[in-house]
């Protein structure tokens, strides 16, 4: 009888050891979760609720609110509805956490470094960007450690699905954005790739950019954009009559700037700036000669500036960056000595211009020199990359003594778009196999030989398609 007992209770304690099936316990809950539709598990997590849901060949991807703090400092003083899009692959891979700084996209793309890595994509809308804002809006909260412990309380959420490694990614104001993040949050994530982001230290000291306009390209294209972003003020007259004729047929207004002629100054300000940021050398032979006529002039300005930048409309959906560039980013002050006496507004052209006289600005110095200490001296993982002929790489992010495993990479010839793809070949090669190192998916042959480095994902041209917006902020 003892021994029939004593049978029993082992084969007790057998079974809740192995679980149902032969399964060690802990593994048949895994096996439950991974049973449960990801779409299922994503909706269980407290705040988070499904947009919609759109095909994208071989993932699924999800458009997301997930209820945030307005202050998270203060967590019971109101909450709003961050939107963010998650391209699943599988909760197996790693995952790339995305910004651009701005309003997120709705549409399935993928950045480069989720393509290096194959995996999984988390974008993210930055608070204040609509329809990402509180009502109302408390317009003190929108800085960069709000905005790094949206990001924050997001990776903690879905770290319990995707439990694997992370990579924090962006370009430009989205670069800054994933900077800013590692700096709050240093042990969220495994590794951080910052594209094009600017590095405004000092922001009464601009002088970097000033010399990037003197050596950029060759002397013959320097000179011919300066002629003629003058000939556009030269013929401010003639431009400006067309330009307040375009406004009125297309319903623009210019009450935030005050005028349409300083909108129409704004715009040309811009020109030679918004011609590096996005065009590039072989392109200077498209530049008009100061003896162009006005139809001309009017549209090369209109290409490569944009009218609509300063009119109401054009700056409402930026509000947020302005603010932000006058509160804590900063902005590039340039020196302008080719335009002398046909500037009627100096001075004007600053954030503050830019944002609606009812929203109140204090600009919170220091801000910026706290983050270039970190990454000169505790960032690790981290790599930045810039373009030669982009005017936001004159004043970057450079990793120092005490930091670790930090790179900063420049592609050749590159403006605003450069990525790790154009860097040359020894670069792109190290590049990648960091990234892929800090995934925690390098293949044995990359852990030997960085020489063999390449993406993991296979082409997508429908999601490797990338946005052909334009915008000259950062």
């Amino acid at each position: 009888m003892r021994k029939a007992l004593r049978w029993l209770l082992a084969l007790v304690v057998l079974i809740g050891a192995v679980g149902v099936g032969g399964a060690p316990a802990g593994a048949a809950t895994a096996d439950r979760q991974d049973a449960t539709d990801i779409k299922d598990r994503i909706l269980a997590i407290p705040g988070m609720s499904l947009i919609e849901e759109k095909p994208a060949d071989g993932y699924r991807y999800f458009v997301l609110n997930y209820q945030q703090p307005v202050d998270h400092r203060h967590p019971s003083k109101g909450t709003f509805k961050q939107r963010i899009t998650l391209l699943h692959k599988a909760t197996d891979r790693p995952t790339v956490f995305y910004t651009s700084g701005y309003n997120v996209s709705t549409n399935p793309t993928r950045s480069e470094p989720t393509r290096i890595v194959d995996g999984n994509q988390v974008s993210m809308e930055y608070r204040f960007f609509t329809p990402s804002r509180p009502k109302p809006a408390d317009w003190s909260k929108l800085d960069i450690w709000q905005a790094a412990s949206d990001q924050h309380r997001i990776f903690k959420a879905l770290k319990k699905i995707y439990g694997k490694n992370w990579l924090a990614t962006g370009g430009s104001k989205g670069g800054m954005t994933a900077t800013y993040f590692r700096r709050f949050y240093p042990h969220d994530m495994d590794g951080t790739v910052a594209y094009v982001a600017p590095n405004d230290v000092n922001n009464r000291e601009d002088s970097a950019y000033d010399r990037f306009f003197r050596r950029v390209s060759t002397k013959e294209c320097r000179t011919a954009l300066d002629a003629v972003q003058r000939e556009a003020l030269v013929r401010r007259k003639e431009m400006t009559d067309r330009y307040r004729k375009w406004a009125k047929e297309n319903d623009n207004t210019f009450t935030t700037v005050g005028s349409a002629d300083k909108a129409y100054e704004s715009v040309v300000l811009d020109l030679v700036w918004a011609f590096w940021q996005y065009s590039s050398e072989k392109d200077c032979a498209d530049v008009p000669k100061p003896d162009a006529s006005t139809d001309d002039l009017y549209a090369f300005v209109d290409k490569i500036s944009g009218f609509s930048a300063y009119t109401d409309q054009g700056l409402e959906t930026y509000t947020p960056y302005y603010y932000q560039a006058g509160t804590e980013l900063g902005a590039p002050t340039l020196k302008y000595p080719h335009l002398k006496g046909l500037l009627r507004y100096p001075g004007y052209f600053t954030p503050r211009a830019y944002v609606p006289r009812d929203i109140p600005m204090k600009w919170k110095k220091g801000a910026m020199r706290d983050v270039d200490r970190w990454v000169r001296h505790h960032s690790e993982r981290m790599l930045f990359v810039y373009g030669q002929n982009d005017p936001w790489g004159a004043e970057q992010f450079r990793p120092g003594k005490g930091s670790e495993d930090a790179y900063v990479f420049t592609a050749p010839g590159a403006n605003h778009g450069a990525n790790i793809a154009g860097l040359t070949a020894d670069e792109k090669a190290k590049a990648t196999a960091e990234v892929l190192q800090w995934a925690g998916v390098a293949p044995a042959a990359v852990r030997q030989g960085e020489a063999t480095a390449k993406p993991l994902a296979k082409p997508d041209s429908t999601l490797d398609k990338q946005s052909t917006q334009r915008s000259l902020r950062p």
